[in-house]
């Protein structure tokens, strides 16, 4: 699969700007063709490099993809590993890896999307006075 089309970036979009309206937690997606090194050293790369770990109550959390590596991770900030268990984002992989298997990048996405931010807001419910901390756009890594 080569890159995702603007349909497919905009369904992807559009999953982060539902999922937030329910949690004042912030989802960050990226993704690339492949991942050099450690998935987890990845993602943690970018986490830090999109400033995930400024956000107000440390509850951002970023997937990342590397597509044709059939990679990916799911990690979180220190607000919610404080709140949460240490297998909470193992049925969001699960859900996402069912995906995936079929190839189905985009639906594997917006799948962990919707279930992270339904598990986000049961921690992090979203607030009258929220703002949108980070943008919802995809990060394209090798582009």
């Amino acid at each position: 699969m080569g890159t995702f089309s603007s349909e497919q970036q905009e369904k992807v979009v559009h999953a982060i700007s539902i999922a937030e309206n329910k949690t004042s937690g912030e989802i960050r997606v990226v993704v690339e063709k492949h991942c050099p090194g450690e998935v987890f050293d990845r993602a943690t790369h970018y986490f830090e490099k999109l400033a995930m770990h400024k956000t107000t109550l440390r509850n951002g959390v970023l997937i990342y993809l590397a597509h044709e590596d059939h990679k990916f991770s799911i990690i979180g900030d220190a607000g919610i590993h404080k709140k949460v268990s240490e297998d909470f984002w193992e049925c969001t992989k699960e859900i996402m890896v069912q995906e995936f298997r079929k190839e189905q990048f985009v639906e594997g996405l917006i799948q962990g999307i919707v279930h992270a931010g339904n598990q986000l807001a049961k921690f992090y419910p979203r607030e009258e006075d929220d703002i949108n901390e980070l943008p919802n756009d995809i990060v394209f890594g090798d582009r």
